[in-house]
């Protein structure tokens, strides 16, 4: 491939993810302005100026709109924790690559209260939003277990650090197979290798770094959004990563 197809191709892949990005944009504006049940794909493909059948390249169906704001950003941060340098302790390295994937959280606050009404006001899309929480939180914890193989084992250190298939964009459609449990627009390639089940199957550590990493951005996502005016959501991310690194100590009286 020649640098002008691989730049052409960046350039599809990202109108890709804008396009699924301002689907599901509008699909929330209009869901907390009208209610979820009152939406449909109709108006949340004219509201992102694209065709009901475009929206099918990226949604399997209407709920699937409502449930995750940003399909790809769980992907993104766990090719960032697996490039992230070998140095680094695994829950520091979660920290960098879910700060990285966060930077822009203060510009996305609105979409991100609206999108929690909407959750909260509908409790099916919820279920369904906790299911798609646990997919990605299981994918983190097996890019968690790779990380911590390679470390051990260095035939493995291409892995760890991005190489091979890990660069390649993966493109959300309703063609695609999805492995099971994740919602539509996840991506596959993050399932063990077929025949090498027992060796990627996570452990408890991995489980848990996953699960806590999980709990802290929504922990600090619900504090800021309480007080947006009085801290930055960059200090209280780092706080909130601070306090498990040091063990959650009791805060001073």
């Amino acid at each position: 491939m020649t640098g002008k197809d691989a730049a052409g191709g960046g350039l599809r892949e990202r109108k890709k993810r804008a396009t699924r990005a301002a689907l599901a944009e509008a699909a929330v504006r209009l869901a907390a302005e009208h209610g979820a049940d009152q939406v449909t794909v109709e108006a949340i493909s004219a509201a992102a100026g694209v065709s009901v059948r475009t929206f099918f390249n990226y949604f399997d169906s209407r709920d699937d709109a409502f449930v995750v704001v940003d399909a790809d950003a769980s992907e993104r941060v766990r090719r960032a924790f697996l490039a992230a340098p070998p140095e680094l302790p695994p829950l520091e390295a979660l920290r960098e690559a879910l700060a990285a994937e966060l930077r822009e959280a203060e510009r996305q606050h609105e979409l991100w209260s609206l999108h929690a009404g909407v959750l909260r006001s509908a409790p099916h899309l919820l279920v369904r939003n906790l299911g798609a929480q646990m997919a990605d939180e299981s994918g983190l914890a097996e890019a968690i277990a790779r990380r911590i193989r390679a470390g051990d084992d260095p035939d493995d250190d291409a892995v760890a650090s991005g190489g091979g298939d890990a660069d390649a964009e993966a493109v959300p459609h309703r063609d695609q197979p999805d492995t099971a449990g994740a919602r539509p627009g996840s991506h596959p390639e993050t399932a063990p290798p077929e025949g090498d089940a027992d060796r990627a199957a996570p452990g408890l550590y991995p489980r848990l770094l996953a699960a806590v990493a999980g709990t802290a951005v929504r922990v600090s996502v619900q504090h800021w959004c309480e007080r947006p005016d009085e801290l930055s959501f960059a200090d209280v991310f780092r706080e909130v990563f601070d306090l498990l690194a040091a063990g959650l100590p009791a805060p001073a009286r």
